[in-house]
């Protein structure tokens, strides 16, 4: 028998992922629809009798009534129109147990589909907190179907769902509701229309039909069915005759829908007196001090401090264990190997890129478990509430905050959560900012010029935190500076109001914030297993090659190679900012990844393979690098005007790529690539030409 199809459907923030990764564990793939950039998550769970059972994980939204291209993705694969992803057989509605009124809206929306439906009531224990209590037992009547009352993220209510998942046999909702009269003759013909020309069930007709008459159902994303030319035509008859006689059809269907969830909730709910709950004024005070105007940001540029202040002191053991264990590697295979090309090959060029990076994987293994405390926590959505005021001013929707804020891990998952923006100009603003936000690929970028900023000692852990805060805020300020330019000049217009939940505070599952952290760290790994890998075997042979005479110094050879000729090619343009070829070198070859300048610096300053030389750590050799007359190279003016540039280049060709498939232009993406690169190129400029003058 067929495995079973099974949607994952819910509102943001109501706990879908964890459910899906407590169903699926770790049988679980990620990759995107075809045609369009939003992530698609499958897993298989295993029923009682060991079944196996696909899961998919849909993108999270408020309705099937689609404002953006997830949204559509969603609305799209539970209607059966995307070609490339099966019709789910059944579908798991998630809600959040203590904003039931609200999220029952899409409940509803579902149980119109006609399909097999289990509910899940996540959050219980929240609700719980909050005074509402919910009579499941009768919900489960008035619905007709499967409703399991869950708290995932504690695993509680997991088993019980799969038991009610492997039923072979799910009970179809009886649960009907009055359609507006104004509007029913008109759902009627377009439901015959949709059974008729596009072949659909009367039930999954009906739904789309009342889908069609909202005013987002436009929403369409490449992969997904075009509607056929007579319902186009019966859709557009009924709008333009309304919209002749004054009716909002749209609202009607809206006001008709939150009637029923009243009616439901008014059955189903029972809540304590809100003055006589002593949590819940606890919460609107604290939400009142996190949020203002003052506090609320004194202690977000706290919290930001403690961040970095962590990164720098927790991470130092475990990165010289790093270093000592990456130097055993290399004598080891020193002493394994005889000498000649390979050695060296895997010696200076694969071990000594590798040893550059691997060496900050414990600080972005901080950095990303502590971003994923203050999203479980409920932090991070009051600080998108805070942040909303500064989008506004700058033209953004706080919906912007998102996707800026998720830039800063990555910008290419930053760029691909604009899809929850509905106005296009927002979006594309959001999209041609978001790399200013300083990711984690910078970071290794960041420590190193940190660490060469005084030779020959530790720079102190507060200096570290400062400086790293100075790096993140350039970056941002320059992401709202562009943002507020561009609206009022290319992409003018005024900025949409942002709708958001402001989730319920909670202790974090540290196991969750563990497997998230570990999955980042994971991709990292990977993309320094290949292109950071391959980048550094080929900055080496570009180092060694061609050969320059017998006897020759490491200075001579870097000169005489491939490697040196490009560098040389580009130091003209490069010189005023204070950098040289080698840097040069490390510049171009970052436009793969901005970490592989960490890797480039060190196949370059150990490209003479003597087994000394490379056991001296990467700050050291930058502190000994000179210019041709013997001035240094690396002076704190030039670190700190390196950190500049990578601050504000466009140095990520993924990011190109997905810009380009995200804006389906490639006008965006180079004038992207332009106007960073050009604005790094200034700034850099200014600051080393007035740091040069005054003698630094």
């Amino acid at each position: 028998m067929r495995a079973p199809v099974y949607a994952l459907v819910g509102n943001p923030n109501c706990g879908k992922s964890t459910l899906f990764n407590a169903l699926t564990g770790l049988k679980q793939k990620v990759g995107n629809y075809p045609g369009v950039t939003v992530e698609k998550h499958e897993g298989i769970a295993y029923s009682q009798h060991g079944q196996a059972m696909k899961v998919i994980d849909l993108p999270g939204a408020y309705s099937l009534a689609s404002r953006s291209p997830d949204e559509a993705v969603m609305r799209d694969v539970l209607l059966g129109r995307r070609e490339d992803t099966p019709q789910p057989d059944r579908i798991v509605c998630i809600v959040d147990a203590s904003n039931l009124e609200r999220h029952l809206y899409q409940v509803l929306q579902i149980l119109d589909l006609g399909r097999p439906v289990i509910l899940v009531l996540n959050m219980m224990d929240l609700a719980e907190n909050a005074g509402v209590k919910i009579r499941v037992n009768y919900l489960e009547r008035m619905l007709g179907i499967p409703v399991i009352p869950c708290e995932a993220n504690k695993g509680r209510g997991i088993i019980e769902l799969k038991l009610a998942m492997s039923r072979h046999e799910l009970p179809l909702s009886k649960h009907r509701w009055d359609i507006p009269a104004a509007i029913a003759p008109a759902v009627s013909e377009l439901q015959a229309s949709l059974v008729d020309n596009d072949s659909k069930a009367p039930l999954i007709a009906r739904a789309e039909a009342l889908l069609l008459l909202t005013d987002n159902d436009h929403v369409r994303v490449a992969g997904s069915t075009p509607l056929h030319a007579k319902t186009e035509e019966i859709l557009r008859s009924w709008k333009q005759r309304w919209s002749a006689e004054g009716m909002d059809w749209s609202a009607l269907l809206v006001k008709a829908r939150f009637a029923e969830v009243q009616r439901l909730c008014a059955e189903v709910l029972e809540r304590r007196d809100a003055t006589a709950d002593s949590k819940r004024p606890f919460v609107d005070r604290l939400d009142s001090v996190l949020t203002h105007q003052i506090w609320g940001w004194l202690i977000f540029i706290s919290v930001m401090g403690i961040l970095f202040f962590s990164i720098f002191t927790l991470a130092e053991y475990p990165m010289n264990w790093i270093d000592s264990g990456m130097g055993l590697l290399t004598n080891w295979v020193r002493g394994a190997m005889p000498a000649g090309e390979l050695r060296d090959l895997i010696t200076d060029g694969a071990l000594s890129g590798m040893r550059g990076i691997v060496i900050f994987l414990p600080q972005i293994l901080i950095l990303f478990f502590s971003i994923g405390l203050l999203e479980s926590t409920g932090y991070m959505a009051r600080a998108a509430v805070m942040m909303d005021r500064i989008m506004g001013k700058v033209g953004l929707s706080g919906k912007a905050f998102i996707p800026l804020l998720s830039s800063y891990a990555c910008a290419i998952p930053g760029i691909l959560a604009t899809r929850t923006i509905e106005d296009r100009k927002d979006r594309i603003t959001t999209i041609l900012v978001a790399p200013l936000m300083s990711c984690s690929a910078r970071l290794p970028v960041y420590l190193l010029m940190i660490a060469a900023l005084v030779p020959g000692t530790h720079v102190p852990a507060l200096v570290e935190t400062g400086i790293m805060l100075l790096m993140y805020s350039l970056g941002t300020f320059g992401a709202l500076g562009y943002a507020w330019l561009f609206r009022r000049t290319l992409l003018k217009g005024t900025p949409s109001m942002m709708m958001m939940e402001m989730p319920a505070y909670q202790l974090p599952s540290l196991r969750i914030v563990v497997r998230q952290m570990l999955d980042r760290a994971s991709a990292f790994l990977v993309q320094a297993g290949t292109v950071i890998l391959s980048l550094s075997i080929l900055l080496w042979a570009l180092a060694a090659y061609p050969k320059a005479p017998p006897g020759s110094t490491a200075q001579i050879q870097l000169e005489h190679s491939y490697a040196g000729e490009v560098g040389r090619l580009i130091e003209p343009a490069i010189k005023p900012l204070g950098f040289n070829w080698q840097i040069g070198v490390g510049l171009v070859s970052s436009f793969a990844a901005r970490e592989v300048f960490v890797s480039t610096m060190s196949v370059i300053f150990n490209v003479e393979g003597n087994a000394k030389t490379n056991m001296i750590p990467l700050r050291d050799a930058l502190h000994q690098a000179r210019w041709s007359d013997g001035r240094r190279l690396f002076t704190p003016l030039v670190c700190f005007n390196l950190m500049l540039f990578y601050v504000f280049a466009m140095q990520c060709l993924s990011t190109v790529a997905v810009v380009y498939r995200e804006t389906k232009s490639w006008f965006w993406p180079l004038f992207q690539v332009f106007y960073m690169t050009g604005t790094a190129w200034v700034v850099c400029f200014v600051v080393y030409q007035l740091g040069h003058l005054a003698g630094l």
